[in-house]
């Protein structure tokens, strides 16, 4: 069996059958005797044990209901007589996760339980593939399956993302003709639309984010549902259509013309689920852009990611983005976490025949370069070979881990990506591209606190605080070579601030021809793909050396920045930061 950097064909079902095989065979040695559990790894999330092995065995079903749904059996390698076939698993492990007398019993679930978001991909699992995991099983099993499944309508859940969930296993009950709450599928589906917002953007819920939760979640589940409940429930089938259509016509702007997209928001360590939502279109039978056109985008975000450190030597998908890194971690992030970005191999529950597989790739689409997104607080420009979004710093404090980095800096772009902060004392520590970073007793403090926001039609309009007694009013105007900044700041204490453009790798993990300068005014950092260039009036160049591992896509970094400084009452600083990508 080839691994998965190898699988850079993607035209075929076959090709894409085998890059997914690709990817999770390496799991059959670690599945618990009874198949109820994945033991990945020792690093630990927050919620329990038996919680973080059943979210290891229920991720990888993402890519196994579409593969058993659109009629793939595993034969030869993928099944042998020493290796049990992964339905076999999935109907043991299914069977011992939720069997109380069983030693592998998964627990039961509690109020904001994590085992209510591995139930969604088990009931992706009786919707699309019932013959597979659903009907070979005793009525007991079914039983103990159903029984399980119905305690997300006991208990409490996050007001977000997470009462799809709850709506997936409601209809799951109810298609295979067993009890289910038509009172909380109704009530959580009418909870939705209080995220809706325009534009074909939602928020997750009470929390307020607008991220790949919106794409790979929300708009996922709805397409799902529509899918499944069309004949059913025509109109919300089709409003949940019409609102993925429109979503996808700002959406595309987070990707560039080599498939790769932006590192923004939480949850980055699912990576190629970043993709996921145009394989959830075409399961739902929509076609945004033409089917060449998704088909390219597909393929090359696939293999973009294929062609990264992101397995171990065992051939396990670890947590980090780049590469095996938990400095970016969430809490939540256990060894199976990462098994989500399976929800792309959607794909493979189109029909032998659908257009789909026969379509050549066809390039990115022609895309006006500016994009104001007001209801998803962003403005992304697309440069082609690499794609942008500014933002305001609009954030909720959620605690989940480096939320200031990955919702709070200026830009977000798919080549240069963003670095993550190891410690707020030492420039270098903090890593704080694409930030200003006001260092004040020997702290660095950057932008946390947005005050207020708007997205322009010509860029982004933050009023932010780093520190009590500053106040900073950030405008950022795109352009076709990068971006201006315009700060104005009131502070009521005399400091030093570093306006920062983006990290640029400086290799040891690839040779990249490092180099870097810089003078009165300017800094830069250049390698043989990339340059970032900063210029400020009345300022001082300054390059800062990363520590490792603080960038999401590259080990080591050099940030290059100009250094003001502060005084007590109003100034204004106005920053130049040139970026420039040659593959």
């Amino acid at each position: 069996m080839k691994e998965p950097k190898e699988c850079t064909r993607l035209h075929s079902k076959e090709d894409f059958r085998e890059l997914m095989f690709a990817i999770l065979n390496p799991l059959k040695p670690y599945y618990s005797d009874n198949k109820a559990g994945l033991q990945l790894g020792v690093t630990m999330a927050h919620y329990d044990i038996r919680a973080t092995w059943m979210e290891a065995f229920s991720r990888p079903l993402w890519a196994l209901v579409p593969y058993w749904a659109g009629g793939g059996r595993e034969t030869g390698e993928e099944a042998s007589a020493e290796q049990e076939s992964f339905a076999q698993i999935y109907r043991r492990g299914l069977c011992a996760g939720t069997d109380a007398d069983n030693p592998e019993y998964w627990g039961q679930c509690g109020s904001f339980d994590q085992r209510f978001v591995e139930m969604a991909a088990i009931s992706y699992g009786l919707l699309f593939a019932p013959e597979t995991i659903w009907e070979p099983l005793s009525e007991k099993e079914k039983d103990n399956l159903c029984n399980y499944l119905n305690q997300i309508n006991e208990h409490p859940l996050p007001v977000c993302n997470w009462i799809l969930f709850a709506v997936l296993v409601n209809i799951a009950l109810k298609k295979v003709g067993r009890p289910y709450s038509d009172t909380m599928l109704e009530e959580y589906l009418k909870g939705l639309e209080t995220f809706y917002l325009g534009d074909g953007w939602y928020q997750d819920g009470d929390s307020g984010q607008k991220d790949y939760y919106i794409s790979f979640a929300i708009h996922f589940y709805c397409l799902i549902y529509a899918k499944v409940m069309e004949q059913e429930d025509k109109a919300r089938a089709g409003l949940y259509k019409e609102r993925a259509m429109t979503f996808a016509k700002q959406f595309v702007y987070w990707f560039d013309e080599d498939g790769d997209a932006i590192p923004f928001g939480r949850s980055l360590t699912y990576r190629f689920s970043q993709v996921s939502f145009f394989s959830a279109c075409l399961l739902a039978g929509l076609e945004p852009f033409p089917i060449p056109v998704m088909k390219g985008l597909i393929a090359r975000h696939l293999r973009s990611w294929m062609g990264r450190p992101i397995f171990d030597r065992d051939g396990i998908l670890t947590i980090g983005y780049g590469y095996p890194n938990l400095m970016m971690a969430e809490r939540y992030n256990a060894p199976g976490s990462p098994y989500w970005s399976m929800k792309t191999f959607a794909v493979l529950m189109l029909a032998d025949d659908h257009p789909f597989w026969s379509a050549e790739e066809a390039p990115f689409p022609n895309l006006a370069a500016d994009c104001p997104m007001p209801y998803a607080d962003l403005y992304v420009k697309h440069y082609g070979n690499h794609t942008t979004a500014f933002a305001p710093g609009v954030y909720s404090p959620n605690g989940h881990g480096q939320i200031v980095a990955k919702y709070g800096k200026f830009a977000y772009d798919s080549k240069f990506s963003i670095s993550v902060a190891k410690s707020c004392y030492e420039l270098h520590e903090n890593a704080p591209d694409s930030m200003l970073a006001f260092v004040i007793d020997g702290y660095v403090y950057v932008r946390r606190i947005c005050i207020a926001c708007a997205i322009t039609e010509t860029g982004v309009y933050s009023k932010w605080s780093p520190y009590p007694g500053i106040v900073v009013e950030t405008t950022v105007t795109p352009d076709e070579n990068g971006h201006k900044r315009v700060h104005r700041i009131q502070s009521d204490r005399e400091c030093v601030a570093y306006d920062c453009g983006f990290s640029v790798s400086r290799g040891d993990f690839e040779p990249v021809g490092f180099e870097s300068s810089s003078g009165d005014g300017w800094a830069q950092a250049l390698n043989e793909h990339c340059l970032c260039r900063v210029e400020g009036r009345a300022a001082q160049g300054h390059v800062i050396f990363a520590d490792p591992n603080l960038n999401l896509l590259y080990t080591k970094t050099a940030i290059p920045a100009v250094k003001y400084q502060i005084r007590k009452g109003e100034q204004e600083l106005e920053t130049r930061v040139l970026a420039e990508y040659v593959g």
